[in-house]
Formats: C-alpha cells, sequence, structure tokens
C-alpha cells in the first residue's frame, strides 16, 4: 500500500465540471456521428483563433502529434534531428523509429529549456530539425532559436505540450515555429478527456499531408491519371470510400496513413476547456506566486525564469536549490515528502534513458541537464484544484523546510507530522 499525502500531486491537471457534463449529454443524446464531425471542426477553428495560426488539425494524443510531426520532416539514413533532454520522453521516442542521429542539445541551467548557443554549435550539413519544448510553460528563447534555424535551413518543431496559455512576445508557443505539438492528456492545462493532441502549422501542403495521415490515408504524392479503372462512382452512390481511385495514380508514397481521429465527445469537452483556459492558468499563476513569495527569501534557491516579456503557463512550478550555499536538494524533497507534501521530479534527462544509450548516448553529453536535475531541481504540485488550504499548507512546510536547510537543524519527523496532523 503506497504512501497517503495531505497534499498529493494533483494527477489532473484541469478543473471538469458542469459544463462539459452538459456539452457530453447533448451530443450523446442529440443521435449525431461521434467521430469527425462538427464537435471536431469547432474546436480546431475555436485553437486556430486562438493561437492565430493557418492549420489546426486534433488527433488522439500529444505522442501521436509528435509522430505525425516526425514524418513531415521525411528523414533518411544519415540524417540528424537536434532535440532537448529535459522533456518527458514521448517527445523524442518517435525518433527511435528512424536510422537517424539524434543530437541532445544541453539546456540553460535557469530555464532548463534549449540553450541557443549549444543548438547553433551541434549543427552539421545533415542536420534537418530540432524538437524543443517549453520547459514546465516557460517559452524557449524563440527569437534566437528561429534565427539560427532560418540561417541554415533547420524546421523546428514546437513540442507545446507544457505551454497552452504561456506567451512569448505578445505571440502564443505553437504559433512560433514551423510545426507545433500539443497535449491534452490528463496532466495538461485543458484535457479532452484524458488524451487528445493538437497539430498547428503554417505551410498547407505539409497540412495537407498531416490531415492526409490522420484520417487513415495514405501520405503519397498523386497525379491525375491518365487511364479509366471501371465506372465512375457516379454510378455507385453507396461507394463510400473509393478515394482518389477513379481519377489519379499514386507516384511515390511516403507513409500509410492511421487513424488518429479525435472523437466528438473529447472534441466538445476540448472547445469547453479552451474557453477555460484563462482562468485555469490564472489559478496556475496564483499558485505559483503564493510559492515564489517564501522561496525568494533564502539565499541559494533560485527561481524558474527566462528574459521578459514572457507569460509562463505554470505547467510545473519548478524552481532549483543551489548546494553551495548548503540547501540539499535530496534531503528537501524527503523533508517535504516527510511533512506530506507528495514530490515528484520531472523530467528525467533523455539521454540517460536506456534506449538512448543503447543507441550511443552517455553521461557527459549534456552537463547542465544533468546537474540540474540530479542535484538542483525541484517540482512543487501547482494545479488549479488544488484548494487554497492546500497551497497554504505547502507554503507552510516549504518555509519550514527551507529555515532548517539554511540553520542546518535536523528535522523532528513525528514532531512535524503530529503538528500538522499529517497520516500516513
Amino acid at each position: 500500500m503506497g504512501k497517503s499525502y495531505e497534499i498529493p500531486y494533483p494527477e489532473l491537471g484541469s478543473v471538469l465540471g458542469e459544463q462539459e457534463i452538459s456539452v457530453l449529454t447533448r451530443l450523446v443524446s442529440s443521435g449525431e456521428n461521434l467521430s469527425g464531425g462538427r464537435c471536431r471542426e469547432e474546436f480546431e477553428r475555436c485553437f486556430r483563433e486562438y493561437l492565430g495560426v493557418p492549420y489546426a488539425l486534433s488527433v488522439t494524443s500529444g505522442t501521436v502529434a509528435l509522430e505525425i510531426a516526425i514524418r513531415l520532416l521525411d528523414l533518411n539514413e544519415g540524417d540528424e534531428v537536434i532535440a532537448t533532454p529535459q522533456t518527458y520522453k514521448a517527445s523524442v521516442q518517435p525518433l527511435l523509429n528512424y536510422p537517424v542521429q539524434v543530437r541532445f542539445c544541453d539546456v540553460e541551467p535557469s530555464t532548463l529549456n534549449l540553450d541557443p548557443a549549444h543548438f547553433e554549435s551541434l549543427i552539421t550539413s545533415r542536420t534537418k530539425a530540432v524538437i524543443l519544448v517549453h520547459y514546465g510553460g516557460l517559452p524557449c528563447d524563440m527569437d534566437a532559436i528561429m534565427a539560427i534555424a532560418r540561417r541554415r535551413g533547420i524546421t523546428v518543431i514546437e513540442d507545446c505540450a507544457h505551454a497552452l496559455g504561456a506567451e512569448y512576445r505578445g505571440r502564443k508557443p505553437g504559433a512560433l515555429a514551423d510545426i507545433g505539438c500539443f497535449s491534452f492528456h490528463s496532466s495538461k492545462n485543458i484535457t479532452t478527456l484524458g488524451e487528445g493532441g493538437m497539430i498547428t502549422l503554417f505551410d498547407r501542403t505539409l497540412a495537407e499531408r498531416a490531415d492526409r495521415i490522420r484520417s487513415n490515408d495514405a501520405d503519397a504524392v498523386y497525379r491525375e491519371q491518365a487511364r479509366a479503372i471501371g465506372e465512375t462512382t457516379s454510378a455507385h452512390p453507396w461507394m463510400m470510400h473509393p478515394g482518389l481511385a477513379f481519377t489519379h495514380d499514386c507516384s511515390t508514397i511516403r507513409y500509410g496513413g492511421t487513424n488518429a481521429t479525435l472523437a466528438e465527445p473529447n472534441a466538445a469537452v476540448g472547445t469547453v476547456q479552451l474557453a477555460k483556459l484563462d482562468r485555469l492558468v490564472g489559478r496556475r499563476a496564483k499558485i505559483a506566486d503564493a510559492y515564489t513569495e517564501v522561496l525568494k527569501q533564502y539565499p541559494g534557491v533560485r527561481m524558474h525564469q527566462g528574459p521578459e516579456p514572457v507569460r509562463h503557463g505554470h505547467h510545473l512550478y519548478t524552481f532549483f536549490a543551489d548546494p553551495a550555499d548548503g540547501i540539499l536538494r535530496d534531503r528537501l524533497v524527503s523533508r517535504l515528502d516527510a511533512l506530506g507534501v507528495q514530490m515528484q521530479l520531472r523530467y528525467f534527462p533523455l539521454h540517460l534513458l536506456a534506449e538512448w544509450r543503447a543507441r550511443g548516448h552517455d553521461t557527459g553529453e549534456c552537463p547542465v541537464a544533468e546537474r540540474m536535475w540530479f542535484a538542483q531541481q525541484v517540482n512543487l504540485p501547482c494545479q488549479p484544484a488544488m484548494t487554497d488550504r492546500q497551497v497554504d499548507q505547502v507554503v507552510s512546510r516549504l518555509d519550514t523546510v527551507l529555515r532548517q536547510e539554511v540553520r542546518g537543524i535536523p528535522i523532528a519527523a513525528g514532531t512535524a507530522r503530529k503538528a500538522e496532523g499529517w497520516t500516513q
């Protein structure tokens, strides 16, 4: 039996309520098709307008969004892709399916985002793309990254799984590069009933290819055919799936398609959730401000922040404990855990996972990312469903533990648990 925490790290990153139940009830009782209908079209339209992009295609998960985005790169053996190591494994896992060299780019110590200077140093004549993540909801230095990418002809994929609700110099993640990928998993800033994703694009040809892939059509090159293959579909109106069979030939097949259609109930909930986004992110920001107020009092603690002007999406609340100032991260996390605050450390450096070590990666490749994760990085719960009381409890216990760290006072775990009413 696992430990019971008074302040658990919430599994839900959003808040679902009567509005979501109402749209689901109306949809299910309407008798409408539950796949590929008006709800999906409405969700995609609202998403396009929110980001200010010409194309937004919903899919079944953020991982599928990344898989399709990577397909659009048309990678060949020997090509190279640069990627951040500080993210969830789904950001780069699709690249294991390709005979390419992945170069992990180290991160900035204050943001945990891809370091533009290291990014430029990794580029070779074989570099096709870079995959970046706006870690925790803090946007990358996109002007610097895009300037480098444009000079070198490199496609930039934004993994925006953390960044819905963030802003970078008046623009939104997902509209800052060539392709944007979003996740609507239960843990994210909005959810489409547990799973869901979105691909955002500016290029019409790429958008058409992505649409074919998600719709169970082949990603192929077609041309009008010079010969007939039989009767036209007008003679058989009940034939629903001939595609281009009667009108076109196929000259090149890149990939087969798949069914990545976001179901209507998920899309309907997504539209409701998107309308709530500013309020949900505002709640995250309020929680984050409460944590920051106590943290900034202590030397040896650094905030997770980047150059202004940016709006942090606060998907994660991260700060850094500096052992040089006597604050030991592992001891700090253990003490908070002992006081009933569930802790999670996100994310383990990807280049050190077994599957990437099998591809030749190893320690020392990204020293900043390694140092930050193994010795300094701390994540606190920061989800909008947290109550004010829970937030106050985190603040109080964080303050207590930091005072003990700074002064070198041993924690009296049993006394603290009794005083706080914590039970296991």
